[in-house]
């Protein structure tokens, strides 16, 4: 269902996808948008290795999600490395992308897990107490979103390849 990578010399294995996946600080989901355009928007997220899926936030309503309720079916892309080589006409590069299903979160506890996990990733120095605070205060404006993951892929320039 899913393509092979074109360059699979240059794919990373699934642990080194899921380390970019776990310190990457952002990400750009890819959906079906309005009128067969893509619509790609850059957001925060938390990787959860134990669901194997993606969380993030949203707002009620909006073009996102809207797009999710339309076709559940995304892509999410985590740049980890991206320095320009002038020099070298070159990039070198780490990224990952995951293909995948989004759920608005109905269950409310599940909903306020994903949420901690979060703001646990974002405010790592503020007190499990504060954060779970700002949450509860936040759960009734905001949707939570799972990306359950059906496929991934790593890749990085042949020049990082080459390193190793």
């Amino acid at each position: 269902m899913f393509r092979e990578m074109r360059r699979s010399r240059q794919s990373l294995t699934d642990q080194e996808s899921i380390i970019l996946l776990e310190e990457g600080s952002s990400g750009v989901l890819a959906v079906a948008g309005d009128d067969g355009y893509p619509y790609a928007v850059p957001l925060s997220y938390v990787y959860d290795s134990g669901s194997r899926a993606v969380y993030f936030h949203c707002a009620l309503s909006g073009h996102k999600l809207d797009a999710v309720h339309k076709n559940p079916k995304v892509s999410f892309c985590v740049i980890g490395q991206d320095q320009v080589v002038p020099e070298e006409y070159t990039t070198y590069y780490r990224s990952v992308i995951v293909f995948g299903t989004v759920c608005v979160i109905e269950d409310q506890a599940e909903k306020t897990a994903a949420a901690n996990k979060l703001a646990e990733k974002y405010t790592p120095d503020d007190t499990k107490e504060q954060r779970q605070k700002v949450v509860e205060e936040s759960l009734s404006r905001m949707h939570m979103l799972k990306l359950q993951i059906e496929h991934m892929t790593g890749k990085e320039s042949i020049e990082l390849k080459n390193l190793q």
